[in-house]
């Protein structure tokens, strides 16, 4: 039987502590052929599951008038960075009532 090896996941310190309800600006690495950029994409946190290796969250925004959410693992190599430029004021971990919702009532309440 073969030996597993354990491998310790250091936190990134470029990601900042934050929470769901919170404006975020994400800065992921983007591969196109060989050569590497970073892209930003910014949105309010709709929901932050797991912990350790698995751990994730999820970011939304609206773009044209369209609703677009995507997933970034925490421990991944290409987050670069996240970046909380607001912070919301929300009661409850999961605001998937957003996806509902457009315009003003859309907005979440500043945390101060």
């Amino acid at each position: 039987m073969e030996a597993y090896q354990l491998v310790q996941l250091e936190p990134n310190p470029n990601i900042e502590e934050f929470q769901p309800g919170d404006t975020v600006r994400v800065e992921i690495r983007v591969t196109e052929g060989e050569r590497t950029r970073l892209q930003a994409f910014q949105g309010v946190v709709i929901r932050k599951r797991g912990g350790g290796p698995g751990a994730s969250f999820t970011v939304r925004r609206v773009s044209y008038e369209i609703g677009v959410e995507r997933t970034f693992l925490m421990h991944s190599p290409n987050v670069e960075s996240v970046k909380v430029t607001r912070r919301g004021k929300v009661r409850r971990s999961r605001l998937y009532y957003l996806r509902g919702l457009s315009g003003r009532a859309a907005r979440i309440k500043e945390r101060r």
